[in-house]
Parts: structure tokens; C-alpha cells; sequence
């Protein structure tokens, strides 16, 4: 079960002409912001990821106003992992729980979400806060990934895992953010 002492938030490649293109991008983008509202009322730590953004662009606004820039790490390489300081990160987090969304399921998702369960860490592919250029390509992603070892998950699921339990201020905010 996830707690919050043991996980973060990877944010993926949600950039400029990459999440327009991106299948359902709308609900894709809602959900990553309220997963990265979430996770900042339950204090766990968020690291997001730009893919060559002097090609693709940067980081879409509205996920963008939600992060620390200091938190984004810039990579030429499709999984995180092969990101110099992205491995610096997570050995500075120390966490054992990698909870990931962004784009794309099947290329930079999948890859990530491949090398950190070769590397021992629980990932949890939030299936609603992934997506791809097109519908197959989501699933598909989605699909290797989970068959990998990933758990899949949902936005709301996750946050509610995180929780545990109602009558707390943070229950009462993150209610919000889902209704």
C-alpha cells in the first residue's frame, strides 16, 4: 500500500506539442494537475521531466504554474533513467514508490517505468494521467507497462490511497480537487 513517506510523483514529458497531440489530452492534463495539487497538500514530492524542450516546447502552462522549476529535469534520453539528474534525484528522495504520469504510455512512460522496476522500485502508472498520440498507443503503453510489474491506477484512486482515511484537512482538499 502506498503511504506518503515512501513515494513521489513522476511527471513526464507533459510538453507543448507533445500533450497537444496527446490522445484525450484535456482529461490526460486535468488529472495531472490534480494529481500535482494532491500530492503537494499531502507533502510528498513531485519531479517532473522535459524531453528536448528546445524541439518540443516546455512544460504546458497550466502543469507548469503547479511545479517548483527547480524540480524539472531536462533529458535527451527517452527514459528517465538514463537522466543524469534524474538518478541524482532519486537518490537524493530516497523513495521506494514512484507514481507516474505524462507522456507518451508507450515510449517514454514505458521505458521509465521499465528501467525503475529493474532497478527495484514500485511504480504505479496512473492509467488516467497517461496518454499517447493515439488510443492504441495508450494502451498499448499501459499494458506493457503493468505486465512489467507496474500497478495500474487511477487519479482519484491513488489519492485516496495516499489518505488512508477521511475527517482531515487534507481529506477535505483533496475531495475538492476531485469533485
Amino acid at each position: 500500500m502506498l503511504t506518503p513517506a515512501h513515494s513521489m510523483l513522476l511527471v513526464i514529458d507533459v510538453q507543448g506539442k507533445l500533450a497537444e497531440k496527446a490522445w484525450r489530452s484535456e482529461v490526460m492534463q486535468k488529472n495531472i494537475r490534480i494529481l500535482i495539487e494532491g500530492m503537494t497538500i499531502l507533502g510528498i514530492p513531485i519531479v517532473a521531466t522535459e524531453q528536448y524542450p528546445q524541439g518540443l516546447g516546455h512544460t504546458v502552462a497550466p502543469v507548469a504554474a503547479l511545479l517548483d522549476s527547480k524540480a524539472v529535469i531536462e533529458k535527451d534520453t527517452f527514459s528517465c533513467c538514463g537522466a543524469f539528474a534524474f538518478e541524482s534525484k532519486l537518490t537524493e528522495l530516497h523513495k521506494t514508490d514512484i507514481i507516474i504520469c505524462g507522456i507518451e504510455s508507450h515510449v517514454c512512460v514505458y521505458q521509465t517505468a521499465r528501467d525503475l522496476l529493474a532497478l527495484g522500485y514500485n511504480v504505479h502508472l496512473v492509467a488516467d494521467a497517461v496518454s499517447s498520440r493515439n488510443e492504441e498507443n495508450w494502451k498499448l503503453g499501459v499494458d506493457v507497462c503493468t505486465s512489467l510489474g507496474a500497478r495500474k491506477t487511477g487519479t482519484e484512486m491513488v489519492l485516496f490511497e495516499l489518505l488512508r482515511e477521511s475527517g482531515t484537512g487534507e481529506f477535505k482538499a483533496i475531495s475538492a480537487l476531485v469533485k
